[in-house]
């Protein structure tokens, strides 16, 4: 490991500054500190952030509020998380094992790194790690690649599943850095790799994610997360589906589908969910939703079995929203 210098800081301004200079926040440290042992990541300066008041969970009059240094195992075990969007909390149990769910936190969960094996291999090209070095996966092992969002420079998958659960659900997050607040979705929070697959977010230099904001919808009950992965141990999804559903009188009214495992980010299916719209909730809708949602796809040499896995995952992710109670909540 390299050396760097280190400082914890208990005010947001001083955070803020320290991160414009070159530092880098660490909170649980459960993706940064494995790079820097492996010398992928080798910043000059940490900045712990966990002095930050940045913990709170709470509801408001038009959202579910998580602050962005709370644990993934608090938040999924929060009263409040538990009764209005019970899909993050199985997003989160899904997405790590519970050690790492009691030092993780939310923030850090939303811009881990890729775990393409030759991001992770220092004599292996890769363009997120040295730009303009070449792409190893896209003639080599790529099983567990994109299918969406690829390009000639990079072909990852984006690794969060609490990012897909939060796609699906319209969430954003608000920022704070040298120039103020602001607030964009988590959708948006993701950049495609083209040309440049190295800048994987949208934060600018010094910006903090402080708070995660999911506004209340109409589905409540009716929505899961169903995570295909290699062992049933903690593992990365190879393919994985948030589905969301709001049915009234026995009609689809609104859906909201979104996969991990299959995108350079967390992709939505919005061709998708349109099709939905106006359908009675049943095998020949959800067929016919995860049709359109296959149609874009470009498998690798190595993937290909994963567009018919979407598939199958999708249509069971639907089933499974559907069987909550009428109405969504």
């Amino acid at each position: 490991m390299h050396p760097f210098s280190y400082v914890a800081v208990d005010n947001e301004p001083a955070a803020i500054d320290g991160a414009a200079a070159g530092g880098r926040y660490v909170a649980g440290g459960t993706t940064l500190i494995d790079l820097m042992r492996e010398e992928v990541e080798q910043p000059q300066r940490l900045i712990d952030i966990n002095g930050l008041p940045l913990r709170a969970v709470r509801l408001q009059d038009d959202a579910l509020v998580i602050g962005a240094l709370a644990r993934m195992s608090d938040v999924a075990a929060h009263p409040a998380v538990l009764g209005s969007q019970p899909l993050i909390a199985e997003a989160l149990i899904e997405g790590a094992s519970p050690q790492i769910r009691n030092m993780a936190s939310i923030g850090g969960n939303l811009l881990q790194r890729v775990r393409c094996p030759y991001f992770r291999t220092l004599d292996a090209p890769c363009n997120k790690r040295t730009p303009g070095s070449g792409c190893s996966a896209i003639d080599g092992v790529n099983t567990g690649h994109a299918l969406f969002g690829t390009s000639a420079h990079c072909v990852a998958t984006h690794p969060s599943d609490l990012a897909v659960a939060l796609v699906a659900l319209d969430a954003t997050v608000a920022l704070r850095g040298p120039a103020g607040e602001r607030r964009i979705s988590v959708e948006d929070l993701y950049r495609l790799p083209g040309e440049t697959p190295h800048l994987e977010h949208a934060l600018e230099r010094g910006e903090l994610i402080v708070e995660v904001h999911v506004p209340h919808g109409r589905y409540g009950r009716r929505a899961r997360y169903l995570k295909v992965r290699d062992r049933a141990s903690y593992e990365f999804a190879v393919v994985s589906v948030a589905a969301a559903l709001y049915l009234s009188g026995g009609i689809v009214r609104a859906a909201r589908l979104a996969a991990g495992g299959v995108g350079t980010r967390p992709w939505r299916f919005r061709v998708s969910e349109e099709a939905l719209v106006g359908q009675s909730p049943g095998q020949p809708a959800w067929e016919a939703a995860a049709g359109l949602a296959i149609a874009g796809a470009r498998p690798l040499s190595g993937n290909a079995f994963k567009v018919e896995l979407l598939r199958r995952t999708i249509i069971r992710a639907l089933e499974m929203a559907a069987s909550g109670p009428e109405g969504g909540v």
